[in-house]
């Protein structure tokens, strides 16, 4: 046998149909109250005078990006940046960000050597 359940939010104020749900916090304490849509812009008109005169403490102010975690390539090239790091005497935690000045170096140490070319001869037309 099935169940249907319906839920039908009604306005605390009036006991009308409540069209959203509306928080507010006041003296450290957060509330919720259901409010139809022309009750939840009351409250906010009443409280806008306020609101315009307080100081922004909390709330949305943006979100934070989640960072992926590393890859197993991303783990063992930090591992081989730090072990470079300490046999060349940088001064490097065993964990967190790798500081930007000894991956350049480390970069720089990985470099292939430029080999000087040999010069052949060239000869020389008619003579």
């Amino acid at each position: 046998m099935a169940q249907k359940v319906l839920v039908e939010m009604i306005d605390d104020l009036d006991g009308s149909e409540a069209g959203q749900t509306v928080p507010f916090g006041l003296d450290g304490v957060q509330y919720e109250i259901d409010l139809s849509d022309e009750n939840a812009a009351a409250l906010r008109d009443e409280l806008a005078t306020f609101i315009a005169a307080a100081r922004r403490t909390g709330g949305r102010k943006t979100t934070v990006r989640a960072t992926a975690a590393p890859t197993a390539e991303e783990r063992e090239r930090s591992k081989a940046i730090r072990t470079w790091a300490l046999d060349n005497n940088w001064a490097i935690a065993e964990r967190g960000r790798i500081p930007r000045e000894v991956i350049a170096a480390y970069e720089e140490s990985q470099k292939p050597e430029a080999k000087p070319r040999k010069r052949t001869a060239k000869k020389r037309a008619g003579k």
